[in-house]
């Protein structure tokens, strides 16, 4: 049966930037929640000895907590091929991190649709480095997870493989066992794209899921295929987070499907920007509906 984790969407800028809040302090804060797993972001241990990760390490097992997957967004479109060796490097780091802290799950992305960017030359770019990165995964027992990615918050330009037949293109040609991908349903509404249609086409390579749920501040999914999006922020400004199970996002269908293919992966509830009370009403819908589809 899968089990639910967390990531603490809502306060990734008070832990990496601000530093306002701790990880120390994310792990308490996290702990009451009907969840068995924390996911982390790669930038929450940057400059951290390594006896550090091991506290936090020990601290998610003291609240109980598994920490099943690391959140990392490599930039495999930049135009070097010397930028995109370092980027590999770092995604290597990032999975000696994620072995380190006993999970097993990395995530990774294909990078900034940069402008006047070939899609040719940066397919070709992407599929070479996830290649690598996989094997890298397959060695230390870690599984590299690509997401069907709208943009990472510090980025400038959205996601290369933004649009399904890009993403597909990039993934069919990862043929490894230490590769698979993250599915998340939001991400393919803010890109205007049916999340159920983009499911269908890679169900049976779906290893992790991030969970979500949008709704619209005004207009209908038809008028927000046509908006012009935020090109610095990359989200259409229309479309908003709420508590998972209200929004556009089908649920039932979606765990109707990966049932199908008899999905056991870890989901992890991307949310929590209103606020620990929406997050709490999250994991417990989410709860709800994993046991009534995959329970039985």
């Amino acid at each position: 049966m899968p089990q639910l984790a967390v990531f603490p969407k809502g306060y990734l800028d008070d832990i990496m930037f601000r530093k306002s809040m701790t990880v120390y302090e994310w792990i308490a804060l996290a702990a009451p929640l009907p969840v068995a797993g924390l996911e982390m972001h790669y930038l929450f241990f940057e400059g951290m000895a390594e006896a550090e990760v091991d506290r936090v390490r020990e601290a998610c097992t003291t609240a109980g907590l598994a920490v099943p997957m690391l959140c990392f967004s490599p930039d495999y479109t930049l135009p070097d091929r010397a930028q995109r060796l370092a980027e590999l490097e770092k995604q290597k780091r990032a999975i000696d991190l994620i072995a380190r802290l006993g999970g097993r799950y990395c995530r990774t992305l294909s990078g900034q649709n940069w402008p006047r960017l070939d899609r040719a030359t940066a397919v070709r770019g992407c599929v070479e480095m996830i290649r690598a990165a996989a094997d890298y995964a397959g060695e230390r027992g870690v599984i590299l997870n690509m997401e069907n990615h709208y943009k990472e918050s510090f980025w400038d330009y959205p996601e290369f493989a933004l649009r399904s037949e890009v993403f597909l293109e990039i993934v069919d040609q990862i043929d490894s066992p230490a590769f698979g991908i993250n599915f998340d349903p939001s991400n393919a509404i803010v890109a205007g794209e049916d999340p159920l249609t983009v499911l269908e086409q890679i169900k049976e390579r779906v290893v992790t899921m991030h969970a979500s749920d949008r709704y619209l501040a005004g207009g209908t999914l038809a008028d927000l295929r046509r908006l012009e999006r935020d090109p610095l922020h990359g989200y259409a400004r229309s479309i908003q987070h709420g508590v998972i199970g209200r929004g556009l996002n089908d649920y039932d269908a979606i765990f109707r499907t990966l049932r199908g293919v008899r999905f056991d992966g870890w989901i992890s509830i991307e949310d929590g920007v209103n606020g620990m009370d929406e997050l709490r009403q999250s994991a417990e819908f989410l709860n709800e509906k994993i046991a009534q589809h995959f329970g039985a």
